[in-house]
């Protein structure tokens, strides 16, 4: 078995070229792979496409790429949490797809399965199904590209919308552990989008916290097979911010404040 072990996450990412589509793995900022974004963000690389839940907040994840208007387009299921991502969406700046959580999943997983397209329920009967979804405006905010009409088929008991899969140029994962032959296990919510981008991309690099010798990990736990996974680097202990925590400032009293926007604290 090959040694998919490299030296460092600016070395994972060096041959990631201007113009690339990636998948990038986390949900909110859990499980994003943080050392790997930043590693693309130094080397410079822009004018990508990325493929992902969110698009992380103003300053982390994705975020950092974004504001320095290093991402062109992203197919994406939320966009929330980002004044920067309104504001280039707004003003023509990015293109933006929106797409059903579950069917972004399944476009994902079916295009690490080889399945070129499938059919779904969800979206039938709106935007996503009949077009006119506005992706992209022009400086003016009209709306320049706008989404196409899909294939609608009636099965048995009901209409389906055609959904064609994706497989993207580069997959970015963030694992819990992982070994040199690439298996990974992912540590509970942090698996989200993971082991769907994984499979999916051309070229997969892995980003764990621990790396452990072949065989440690019990073949019955591991999520993530190696073949998937091309390249492994040791992220270590890295920083896990959480976008909003609830707290109770009065727990004596029982009375529990209103949800506070934390974006710096560690989890």
């Amino acid at each position: 078995m090959i040694d998919k072990v490299v030296a460092s996450a600016a070395e994972a990412v060096k041959d990631i070229p201007d113009g690339a589509s990636l998948a990038v793995g986390g949900f909110g900022l859990c499980g994003i792979p943080v050392s790997l974004i930043e590693a693309l963000h130094q080397q410079g690389t822009t004018d990508l496409e990325t493929v992902s839940n969110n698009c992380g907040v103003d300053d982390w994840g994705l975020g950092i790429l974004l504001k320095d208007g290093r991402i062109r387009r992203t197919i994406s299921s939320y966009v929330g949490e980002n004044k920067e991502f309104a504001r280039q969406y707004l003003a023509g700046e990015l293109e933006v797809v929106l797409t059903p959580q579950g069917t972004l999943a399944e476009k994902l997983r079916a295009g690490g399965a080889g399945i070129p397209a499938f059919y779904t329920k969800a979206g039938v009967g709106t935007q996503v199904s009949e077009g006119g979804l506005p992706q992209k405006y022009d400086a003016e905010g009209n709306v320049a590209v706008a989404s196409a009409p899909k294939e609608v088929r009636t099965f048995h008991d009901g209409d389906y919308v055609l959904e064609e899969s994706l497989t993207p140029d580069f997959g970015l994962v963030h694992a819990w552990k992982g070994d040199r032959h690439g298996n990974l296990v992912f540590h509970a919510t942090a698996m989200n989008f993971n082991p769907l981008c994984a499979m999916a991309a051309g070229v997969t690099i892995a980003e764990v916290e621990e790396l452990v010798e072949p065989g440690e990990l019990d073949p019955e736990h591991i999520h993530t097979p190696g073949i998937f996974v091309q390249r492994v680097v040791v992220a270590g202990t890295v920083e896990k911010r959480v976008e909003k925590r609830t707290v109770a400032l009065t727990p004596a009293a029982n009375v529990l404040t209103p949800a506070a926007n934390v974006q710096t604290g560690a989890s």
